[in-house]
């Protein structure tokens, strides 16, 4: 099911396009747009199938809420510390690689779901900590998407903070909706049944994101 969602946007949505009233709105404004940058910053989190993909398998096996907002607090700590030090910084890095690892996440979460670590390893990884880590990579990923525009200077510390204000009011209303759905989900008798299903879908879709930024890493573009 993961897998045909994704296929299903295409090829634009892979590479994480941005409408085009969307695009020229960003590069046509100048000075403080406080709201309008709310927006987008909620719409970017609620439409970004890779980071859905993320707290999925994040909050898959949590049923106490304590523990989903941990969780969610360090994956937010995460992603709003280096989108906003990559675009106020002016660091670069490659999106094609950034989404690549953002694809491993997933595929990383939905292995420690199916308790492939201590299976294969012997040892169980600090699941907080690799919340955190690639929370920093999700927050590049947002970053670049940003740096791919020409910014206007004028009012653009407060504007990414609104953008990042955006991010955080859409993971929220994402999560909100994650939750219902797998509330509902863990009361019927063949949740146990679907685990192992989910989680393969999971990490599928993982590979599948990390196998298409791969490519458009390697291949050149075409003009």
């Amino acid at each position: 099911m993961a897998v045909l969602l994704i296929i299903g946007f295409g090829a634009e949505v892979f590479a994480h396009g941005v409408a085009e009233d969307d695009k020229a709105f960003i590069e046509g404004v100048s000075g403080m747009q406080l709201l309008p940058f709310i927006y987008l910053g909620a719409k970017h989190m609620v439409t970004g199938y890779d980071h859905l993909l993320f707290l999925v398998g994040v909050i898959f096996f949590l049923y106490r809420m304590k523990d989903i907002a941990a969780y969610v607090t360090l994956f937010a700590i995460g992603h709003s510390v280096t989108l906003l030090y990559g675009v106020l910084s002016n660091t670069h890095a490659n999106a094609y690689i950034v989404d690549a690892i953002i694809g491993l996440s997933v595929v990383y979460k939905a292995f420690d779901n199916l308790g492939g670590f201590q299976r294969t390893l012997g040892f169980q990884p600090n699941t907080k900590a690799a919340v955190l880590i690639f929370g920093f990579f999700h927050g590049f990923g947002l970053a670049t998407k940003l740096q791919a525009f020409t910014l206007a200077q004028d009012g653009l510390i407060a504007n990414i903070l609104a953008f990042n204000v955006g991010v955080e009011i859409g993971q929220l209303l994402a999560l909100s909706a994650i939750l219902i759905a797998m509330s509902f989900w863990r009361k019927m008798a063949s949740f146990p049944r679907h685990v192992l299903i989910a989680n393969s879908a999971l990490m599928v879709a993982g590979f599948v994101l990390i196998g298409y930024q791969l490519a458009g890493y390697f291949t050149p573009a075409v003009n």
